[in-house]
């Protein structure tokens, strides 16, 4: 005769079953999270290679933002995308990336856009030192309609930048509203707004509490430990940036290529 099972034994394999899921699951967790911190790292490092590309055609980096005056609106041209009344296409970087506009996405960040209708996000610029940084269009005094270039701020050469190996260039972009396009330094010598600065910080999302940088002579690293800005007050740190999942790379502004 066939013996069945008993309630024993079936309790028995139900518990060996649930000690195995439950011994492997987070090794299958943490394989999947450092999975995707090595495509985050892939990316970023896309990204810098078509900004070299763009640096050797251009001679020069490309600007974070310019606005642009388009008939009645304003056009918006970023780094990764342009934008036009609710309408985005490919940015100035798009055609040195072979046209791959997904790399424009980290994989650990789930949130739409804060800034337009990207379709990509999750990376930020180095907008204080790097990119060179335009306002809206406005009228000069003379009555000539300023927009572009014309409006902007420049950022500093590559070539003048003292330490290439530590100036960030490309990031995971974080604040308390979600991803951000504009890496800004800490101490807002550029921009004088420190809350925009405190908006302007590193994603320490990935496994670990890592963030991943792209660095100006093209090597990619990752951060471990999230910085406050010295005229960052709690309520800043607590509202704006989300610290400590979001911060800085450095208090002062010698990882972003300032002094």
């Amino acid at each position: 005769m066939r013996r069945a099972f008993t309630l024993v034994e079936i309790a028995v394999t139900v518990g060996v079953v649930a000690l195995l899921v439950g011994v492997l699951l987070p090794g299958l967790r943490a394989a999947s999270a450092l999975a995707r911190t090595t495509a985050c790292t892939s990316n970023l490092r896309q990204i810098a290679v078509a900004c070299e590309s763009y640096v050797a055609s251009n001679g020069a980096m490309p600007a974070a933002v310019l606005y642009f005056r388009d008939g009645g609106t304003v056009r918006t041209v970023a780094w990764d995308f342009e934008q036009r009344a609710g309408e985005w296409g490919p940015g100035p970087l798009w055609s040195y990336s072979g046209g791959a506009m997904a790399v424009q996405q980290c994989p650990d960040f789930e949130g739409p856009s804060t800034f337009g209708a990207d379709p990509y996000t999750g990376y930020n610029y180095n907008t204080s030192y790097l990119g060179h940084e335009g306002t809206y269009p406005t009228v000069a005094d003379d009555g000539t309609a300023l927009d572009g270039w014309a409006t902007a701020r420049r950022g500093t050469p590559p070539t003048a930048i003292a330490r290439p190996s530590s100036t960030a260039v490309f990031g995971d972009g974080g604040w308390r509203g979600g991803a951000n396009k504009f890496m800004r330094a800490p101490s807002a010598a550029a921009e004088g707004d420190v809350p925009l600065v405190c908006a302007g910080t590193q994603a320490f999302r990935h496994w670990g509490g890592c963030s991943c940088c792209a660095y100006l002579d093209g090597h990619v690293a990752q951060a471990t430990e999230p910085r406050r800005s010295p005229a960052m007050n709690d309520q800043l740190a607590r509202w704006v940036t989300g610290y400590p999942d979001n911060g800085f790379l450095s208090e002062d502004d010698a990882a972003y290529g300032g002094p």
